[in-house]
């Protein structure tokens, strides 16, 4: 690529270390492929052909999120290379909440400065997540804005489409009293919360890469980057295999919000609060910041990335099928005939 422009160059943008960004981040992007994808990276749209066999009355399932200012850590520690996984995991871990595969995955970067080798490492972490969900990774956009972001910073968000039958969308009209509530464990604090955590720790005047303890040997810095665990494999298995009445991603909000969101009215999801692995990180939150044990379950995951609910004779089929595909699941609750949608005892 020959183009270049010494004026715009004046003003702080490099268009040529654009074209290398691209160049760097191929590599990455080639693994994501899958069979569907039709165009190749560097046009002006992705496209994707929908293979619709065994698909009676195909529905579209969109996400888009971001990763937020857990981003501020990757700054303070230096390291790039799995903040995309995040990105990739909060819009597919939505999608598959309505029984959908995702398909696809664009995202945005916008930067102060574009260095290609960290704007490739951030591709990188996008395509792991890709790969991870089984997405193709078919187009992005990487924006060079020199006086809006500072030059070592960056915003980093993306958007994914999936496919789900119509008649197998999740839907929670069959719940009822006596259904289990199944948990799958967390990596750590995901993407939310974290302007919470940054004020808690004081992440600009602490030590955040001397291992800790109470961490399994972690410093603070690489247990609070552990990228957002990305459910949709596991979960696709198990709607195979067993009576899947609702769906939760506990993001933002914690449980108060999120199980709430798959319950019908009339109904609520009893947890036993001891049955809940809550992880170390949280409990260090907790004590740092002297936050109460409500707040942290409206605001947190606590240990849990998603809530399932089955139908009880389907339970032990259920968390077998998941731990099987490598997750961490377990029962945590029942629904219950409740006007209070979430109840932690």
């Amino acid at each position: 690529m020959e183009s270049r422009s010494d004026v715009y160059a004046s003003a702080g943008v490099d268009i040529t270390a654009g074209y290398r960004s691209v160049e760097l981040m191929k590599e990455h992007i080639k693994r994501t492929m899958t069979k569907g994808v039709v165009s190749d990276v560097g046009g002006f749209g992705g496209l994707f052909e929908l293979d619709l066999e065994g698909i009676k009355k195909p529905v579209l399932v969109s996400g888009t999120d971001g990763v937020g200012t857990k981003l501020k850590i990757a700054f303070l520690m230096d390291k790039h290379d799995t903040v995309g996984i995040d990105c990739v995991a909060m819009c597919v871990n939505d999608i598959i909440c309505c029984g959908a595969k995702p398909l696809f995955f664009l995202d945005y970067i916008a930067c102060g400065k574009n260095v290609p080798e960290r704007i490739a490492d951030i591709v990188k972490g996008v395509s792991d997540g890709c790969v991870m969900a089984g997405a193709a990774l078919i187009g992005g956009e990487t924006a060079e804005m020199p006086g809006f972001y500072p030059v070592d910073e960056y915003d980093l968000a993306g958007y994914s489409t999936g496919v789900v039958d119509k008649d197998k969308i999740i839907n929670n009209a069959t719940m009822q009293e006596g259904d289990v509530v199944i948990a799958l464990a967390s990596s750590g604090v995901h993407s939310n919360g974290f302007s919470l955590v940054r004020k808690v720790f004081d992440v600009e005047n602490k030590d955040l890469k001397t291992p800790v303890d109470e961490l399994g040997g972690k410093s603070i810095g690489e247990c609070l980057l552990t990228p957002t665990k990305i459910y949709v494999k596991p979960v696709l298995a198990l709607l195979e295999k067993a009576n899947v009445k609702a769906i939760s991603h506990i993001t933002g909000g914690g449980f108060y919000e999120n199980i709430p969101r798959s319950i019908p009215d009339g109904f609520g999801a009893q947890i036993e609060r001891s049955k809940v692995k809550v992880l170390p990180i949280f409990d260090m939150i907790a004590k740092a910041g002297n936050i109460e044990e409500r707040d942290m379950f409206n605001t947190f995951n606590m240990g849990v990335g998603m809530s399932i609910i089955v139908d009880k004779n389907d339970a032990d089929l259920a968390v077998q099928v998941l731990k099987d595909a490598g997750e961490d699941a377990y029962i945590m609750g029942e629904v219950v005939k409740s006007e209070e949608k979430v109840s932690i005892r």
